[in-house]
């Protein structure tokens, strides 16, 4: 009975974790695609009246037009007159609308802006945030070092990575691991620390993401039964 009910279970975890993941992905598509869709109304009710398209046609081709013209911003600003305009436009901006300025940096530190600020590009490390001489260490993105010698890091939460804290280290409190890229330490953090092997073990060569999927996991332990 016992093994009839753990190959139920076990069959049942397995589909699980097969169908979830495709199930969320979808959902988040369509999330995504909504609010998209919702941005470029104005346009899809234009082409809608010009034209008979469908809705969902009218949404993907309004959809493209704004990735065009996003395309033809960025071609633009790598013009002289285009990051005169820019430069402009980002100045006026700045100074006249509340929180523009935070939000171009956030934004900035995600996707990269023309300075390369994306936090995508800093460099792993394990920050001692209690000093050097406590074995306690964090999984860290190196965000900015200054003059001083000194670091600021910082240390996302799993499985969120998007959240965390910044600290403000010494240089022997920051430990760098230049062979291992940040999508590949992301991806530690986003697995509750599974993975983890290539932050603790000796530096062999470069890490990327499919090394981190490349190695054994660890099952969490069951509580014993009384």
């Amino acid at each position: 009975m016992k093994t009839w009910k753990s190959y139920l279970g076990l069959t049942l975890l397995g589909g699980l974790t097969v169908v979830l993941p495709i199930t969320i992905f979808m959902l988040l598509i369509q999330w995504l695609f909504g609010m998209i869709a919702d941005v470029v109304s104005p346009v899809s009710n234009l082409l809608l009246g010009w034209m008979p398209l469908n809705e969902y046609l009218a949404d993907l081709i309004s959809i493209l037009m704004a990735l065009g013209l996003c395309f033809a911003v960025g071609l633009l600003v790598k013009t002289g007159v285009g990051r005169w305009l820019h430069s402009w436009i980002d100045r006026w901006l700045t100074k006249f609308a509340p929180g523009y300025k935070t939000i171009r940096e956030v934004v900035n530190q995600f996707v990269g802006g023309s300075d390369n600020e994306s936090l995508l590009k800093g460099q792993v490390c394990r920050a001692y945030v209690f000093g050097p001489g406590n074995p306690v260490s964090m999984t860290a993105i190196i965000t900015a070092k200054h003059d001083d010698g000194t670091y600021t890091v910082y240390v996302p939460t799993a499985p969120v990575p998007s959240s965390g804290l910044v600290y403000h280290l010494p240089a022997e409190c920051v430990e760098i691991l230049a062979h291992i890229t940040v999508e590949a330490a992301m991806r530690t953090v986003i697995s509750c620390g599974s993975g983890s092997q290539i932050i603790t073990a000796p530096a062999s060569g470069p890490v990327t993401v499919q090394d981190v999927n490349d190695l054994p996991h660890t099952p969490a332990p069951h509580s014993p039964r009384e």
